[in-house]
């Protein structure tokens, strides 16, 4: 199981958040990285700052003969080309890709596998909990479940479907 977590808070080429991480879908499917399936759509609040707009989250699994490496450089080429300038850490995007886990390897990377932050950040395990309920922390061996009930409730509250 290879999973990617997406998330945008910025319009691109007028185009809203999620219809965003819908064009980075099909360039994903279209560039060796087929999207299998896909979470819900979950609206979350900005982090580190609720002031920024709300961010757009979701959660893919994909099928790719990429080595991670190569994915990740498949991701980072999607993100650009849908309007991703790297500034600041956290700052608001466009577009946000993240190998979440590959396979349940365990790499001390590049890439960093699993992503090293995913246990903390409810906009992550919620929608990996909507496609992936039985998901396991490879490393952790906490399930998807527990972690989201660890989480503080900063991390748990605000987050609600799209639509």
């Amino acid at each position: 199981m290879i999973l990617i977590a997406l998330g945008a808070n910025l319009p691109f080429a007028a185009a809203p958040p999620e219809q965003t991480l819908r064009t980075s879908l099909k360039l994903l499917s279209d560039n060796g990285a087929k999207v299998t399936s896909v979470s819900r759509f979950f609206v979350t609040p900005a982090w580190p700052d609720p002031s920024e707009p709300a961010y757009v989250n979701a959660v893919v699994m994909v099928t790719t003969a990429l080595a991670p490496v190569a994915l990740m450089g498949l991701m980072h080429d999607i993100e650009t080309r849908l309007g991703r300038v790297r500034s600041k850490r956290n700052a608001a995007r466009c577009l946000d890709l993240d190998l979440i886990d590959y396979a349940g390897l365990v790499d001390a990377g590049p890439p960093i596998l699993p992503h090293p932050r995913m246990e903390s950040r409810g906009f992550v395990l919620v929608p990996l909990a909507d496609i992936a309920p039985g998901w396991v922390h490879p490393v952790s061996g906490r399930s998807v479940g527990d972690l989201i009930g660890a989480l503080p409730p900063s991390q748990r509250t605000g987050i609600r479907t799209l639509g």
